[in-house]
């Protein structure tokens, strides 16, 4: 215990409501509120001049459309003012506001007469993305766009918390800027998230940087206090980040990479000509989409149970009911007709990449990387059964971080589990849609490929692209800097790019000697044994069927990602990170030599320390379950730590194996029952990566059960 209280640092005690910068430390009381509104009317429309800008101010038109939702019957969530706020809070924060504060909404902020229902406003504030080198392409394209997309993702953030109060039983409505009868300044002044300053008003921290939204409502909450007008930035505990949030050294390091490179150090990472695992290109086989296991539920394919589940397990909270309008409203846009002239700026491979890289990360991506798209990473027919064409050349892979303080305090499959994919799936729309619409416009053929929609298949892309690499967890590739703890998105694009290469940052053997993730497993999905090739990939292949199922009818949560809060490599690893992990990701990367020696003491370390367990201090969510269209207190939560005495030998969890040749039909449209126990009897077929080499050295060809099934007439549905 002593040591664990030693090892803890300030953001291990510091709530996901308090945010990224420390607004808490700088002076306030109640007495610095505004006595009138800073402008005697709205500000005007700031036009979007540049193709960029109409793009971002597009996507935040369409946010707002979102926000035209009735309130659901009030449902049993807290009445005290104080939860309220947290969680209000901590889901703006969590959704990355730079700062959130709530206010009784005075009169004299109103534009005119105040509305109904409009007591109380949640007021946030949305930095500007990183800066970009002038000698960069991407510093010409963000001239006069940087606020348009803060604004565009303001709205995002916004109409998310809107519909979560609506979902919660309340009236709400969102005032944007140039877009309101209500002075946001004054507003922000009021919650204490900036200071009045020569008429508008100006973040400590963060200066004019910021876009600006707020949501009113009837729901009652907690107050934030005015900050005093001449409240300064704190200095060295600042500096020093003593109060858990962000520190200022961290933001000075991020400002001073180049802005293509991201935040974390990739490029300390050893780049190899092939990924650490095998793949076999000229025996994998394309995959339909009816051969997805979350398609099969909705196809009844996992029974009926199931397929009543899995059309509203990614709505059962309330914030991630209120994120699925603006997630829904996006697909539709993913692809469009490329203008039919091409840019003549955009010939260079090497200077749009870098460009390309530094307009991800502006827009919100945390790591980029890119490939060259070989044919079995295309799904061969679309849902319906239709055949998908092979268009593009590159993949621009981006991961978007799941949110560590939150995963901290969750147990990875109770009520906010669902929330951690949607908030990754969300934004990653949201900035490969920009992206795609804005290389169109430059005459490149460009299509969005998100969790929506998509028409290639994302673990492969995200290996090849340098990313990471395949983990014990099976279909998911691990990263050196924020281990399995994302969602990733993809733009297909034939724009000329320079693919990165794949990475080997010892993870093999990492993942070869530590057994977590399986042994934490809520359905015994993870395998405990070694690797084998399914379909031509070498993977620990996992059950894909149980874990599915699980995932969807999880009767004490959401869905589940306890594979992900459970990894030693889910840290923070930035320079706010603890000690002992930056100095084992150093090590990891930079000394894999000494990776065997290391391994066992990083995993008993992981355990003695507690990781994986629930922090309760990062809980800032209700416990609610949207049940018949109203938010009830759930029968019960999971509350799961972790169990280092759990069974670690796999015997009682055998892998069930969906081979190509075992898929649906691309067409069938009807149920097709998965037979989990076939499934495990095909071990048999397996081969492992040795027998494999020795049988294509002998020039055999590829067995059998890799062959994808036929399309065959829908009134025919009687594949196993």
């Amino acid at each position: 215990m002593r040591l664990k209280r030693i090892y803890r640092d300030a953001a291990h005690r510091r709530g996901v409501e308090m945010g990224p910068y420390p607004l808490e430390t700088l002076a306030s009381g109640s007495e610095f509120a505004l006595i009138n509104r800073l402008q005697a009317e709205p500000k005007p429309v700031v036009p979007a001049t540049t193709e960029l800008a109409a793009t971002a101010s597009w996507y935040a038109d369409l946010f707002i459309t979102c926000a035209k939702q009735d309130p659901a019957p009030v449902g049993e969530g807290s009445t005290d003012p104080v939860v309220r706020a947290r969680e209000v809070k901590g889901a703006a924060y969590y959704l990355d506001a730079a700062h959130v504060g709530i206010c009784e909404v005075p009169d004299f902020a109103w534009f005119g007469l105040p509305k109904k229902n409009a007591d109380f406003a949640i007021v946030m504030l949305v930095e500007y993305g990183c800066n970009v080198e002038s000698e960069n392409l991407a510093s010409e394209w963000l001239q006069g766009s940087e606020h348009h997309i803060a604004r565009m993702r303001a709205h995002e953030i916004g109409v998310s918390i809107l519909g979560h109060l609506r979902a919660l039983g309340y009236p709400a409505d969102i005032h944007v800027e140039a877009n309101t009868s209500l002075c946001l300044d004054t507003l922000s002044v009021q919650a204490g998230v900036a200071i009045a300053h020569e008429g508008c008003s100006v973040s400590p921290f963060i200066g004019k940087r910021f876009a600006m939204v707020a949501v009113t409502t009837s729901y009652v909450l907690a107050t934030s206090t005015p900050l005093n007008p001449d409240a300064g930035i704190p200095g060295l505990s600042y500096w020093l980040g003593i109060n858990g949030a962000v520190s200022g050294r961290e933001h000075k390091r991020r400002a001073k990479r180049a802005s293509h490179m991201s935040h974390y150090p990739m490029e300390q990472v050893t780049r190899v000509d092939n990924p650490t695992t095998y793949i076999f290109s000229d025996e994998v086989p394309r995959v339909p989409k009816r051969a997805e296991f979350f398609q099969r539920a909705r196809l009844g394919d996992l029974g009926a149970k199931a397929q009543r589940e899995v059309q509203r397990f990614a709505f059962k909270h309330p914030l991630t009911d209120g994120m699925m309008y603006p997630l829904r409203a996006m697909v539709p846009h993913q692809y469009g007709e490329a203008a039919s002239a091409v840019d003549p700026e955009l010939t260079d491979p090497e200077v749009n990449t870098r460009a390309i890289k530094s307009l991800s990360y502006h827009l919100g991506a945390d790591l980029t990387g890119i490939c060259e798209i070989p044919d079995y990473a295309w799904y061969s027919h679309g849902p319906r059964g239709e055949p998908i064409e092979i268009k593009h050349k590159y993949a621009i892979v981006m991961l978007i971080d799941q949110g560590y303080d939150t995963m901290e305090g969750a147990s990875g499959d109770d009520w906010i589990s669902g929330c951690q994919s949607m908030r990754g799936y969300i934004r990653g729309a949201e900035i490969a849609g920009t992206m795609a619409e804005f290389l169109r416009n430059k005459g490149y053929d460009s299509r969005a490929q998100t969790n929506a929609d998509s028409h290639v298949l994302h673990i492969p892309l995200v290996l090849l692209a340098g990313l990471g690499e395949l983990s014990r967890i099976g279909e998911l590739v691990l990263n050196p800097f924020v281990g399995p703890r994302f969602k990733s998105v993809v733009l297909t694009t034939n724009l000329p790019l320079v693919p990165d290469k794949p990475i080997d940052f010892g993870l093999q053997e990492f993942c070869g000697h530590c057994l977590k993730c399986a042994r934490e497993c809520p359905v015994n999905a993870i395998p405990f044994g070694d690797k084998i090739l399914f379909n031509g990939y070498e993977i620990w292949k996992p059950d894909v069927e149980r874990c599915a199922r699980y995932r969807v009818t999880n009767p004490k949560g959401s869905a589940c990602g306890r594979c992900m809060k459970t990894c030693p490599l889910n840290k923070v690893v930035t320079a706010d990170g603890a000690w002992l992990h930056r100095i084992g990701t150093w090590l990891g990367v930079n000394a894999r030599w000494l990776k065997k020696f290391l391994v066992p003491i990083a995993v008993s370390l992981d355990d003695t320390l507690g990781y994986g367990k629930r922090n309760p201090v990062k809980h800032w969510w209700q416990d609610l379950e949207i049940i018949d269209g109203v938010a009830r207190k759930p029968k019960a939560t999971n509350e799961r730590d972790i169990n280092v005495n759990a069974d670690t030998t796999g015997a009682r969890s055998p892998v069930g194996y969906y081979h190509a040749q075992n898929n649906p039909p691309p067409n069938a449209t009807e149920p097709v029952a998965a037979n989990h126990k076939a499934a495990i009897e095909r071990a048999a077929l397996i081969e492992t990566v040795d027998v494999a080499l020795a049988r294509r050295a002998n020039g055999e060809a590829r067995p059998e059960h890799y062959k994808p099934t036929p399309l065959i007439p829908l009134t025919d549905n009687t594949h196993a």
